[in-house]
């Protein structure tokens, strides 16, 4: 059989594929496993780069930790599990639908890993929101549970401010911690000015509209609703009350421990004057405003600056540093067993 002449071949021949080498791609499944595997490991390594960032804190803590009263660092470790259970009742109090209470407790358990790495709450916000949709939450319903979560948290804490500012009149002398007119009318512009940019975005910019009034009116159904059942209207707003009680009753265990010349009262309404005066100010975790505002309150109230300080570094290390490892292992668990 005679070939053909090169000259009487096509100009050009199709081009065939030329295979990748087996492994070379990575099909959605693989990348999405390595992605969860990523997710997986980035709670270790962001908590591991801020240990080392903040080393000195965490070691003058556990120094002065370590010669405390072991009988006050018990009951202030009791109160501070306490405060995950009340995070997830307050938690479950904002939405209509029953969750595993387990499984929600181990979410905020994780949550609070993640909350000291975003500011804001953002990352306790994240994960629930991620554990929301898992339970086959709607995310205009996930995202209405939030904002009325962190809505009447802040009215809680007020209305616990102002009841004990009503009880013990005569307790405290609160004159250096009173705003003064300019720095009241600073915030009333401020709030102003947030609230007037906000309208003016929803009425210039259309695409918002429409997701905010569906957004407004899921929120308002889903609130309506709640607080027709008096078990969700008692675990909202109790639990949003008992909070800052708790956090204050772990502060106290701890100035207990350490010699801390105030009474529980006064450490209740230093923690609560304290992040009302910072808690404008986004920070992981409340770190930083919180503390020097809480430091200034006490040490307003009678207790040594030294003493102060070494009360709220313990106060971090017991609610922070303690519980940090476990947490994010928990995160990593979650998130690799798709709970998150």
């Amino acid at each position: 059989m005679s070939s053909l002449p090169l000259s009487d071949l096509p100009a050009s021949l199709p081009a065939r594929p030329v295979a990748a080498p087996a492994g070379s791609r990575l099909s959605p499944a693989r990348l999405a496993r390595l992605a969860r595997h990523a997710l997986t490991l980035l709670p270790l390594l962001l908590i591991g780069a801020w240990a080392v960032a903040d080393w000195h804190t965490v070691r003058d803590g556990v120094v002065r930790l370590a010669h405390a009263d072991p009988g006050w660092l018990l009951a202030g470790l009791f109160f501070t599990c306490m405060g995950w259970v009340i995070a997830a009742v307050v938690r479950q109090g904002a939405l209509p639908e029953r969750l595993p209470p387990g499984l929600l407790l181990a979410s905020q358990f994780a949550a609070g890993a993640a909350n000291q790495v975003l500011p804001a709450g953002l990352g306790a916000h994240a994960v629930t929101l991620r554990f929301l949709q898992n339970r086959g939450i709607p995310l205009a319903r996930a995202t209405a549970s939030l904002a009325l979560y962190s809505l009447v948290k802040p009215i809680a804490k007020t209305a616990v401010l102002l009841a004990f500012l009503v009880a013990f009149p005569d307790l405290l002398h609160l004159g250096e911690l009173i705003p003064d007119e300019r720095t009241l009318l600073m915030v009333a512009a401020g709030v102003a000015l947030g609230l007037v940019t906000a309208g003016v975005l929803v009425t210039a910019v259309r695409p918002l509209r429409r997701p905010l009034l569906c957004f407004l009116r899921t929120a308002l159904t889903d609130a309506r609703i709640l607080h027709t059942r008096p078990s969700r209207v008692l675990a909202l707003w109790g639990g949003a009350a008992a909070t800052p009680l708790l956090q204050a009753s772990v502060i106290a265990s701890v100035g207990f421990a350490l010699g801390l010349p105030l009474s529980w009262t006064q450490v209740v309404l230093a923690l609560l004057l304290a992040s009302t005066a910072a808690g404008a100010v986004p920070a992981p975790g409340g770190i930083g405003p919180v503390d020097a505002a809480l430091v200034f309150t006490m040490v307003t109230f009678g207790a040594p600056m030294g003493l102060a300080a070494a009360t709220v570094i313990g106060y971090r290390v017991l609610t922070v540093w303690v519980p940090l490892l476990p947490g994010a292992l928990v995160l990593s668990i979650m998130v690799q067993r798709k709970i998150l």
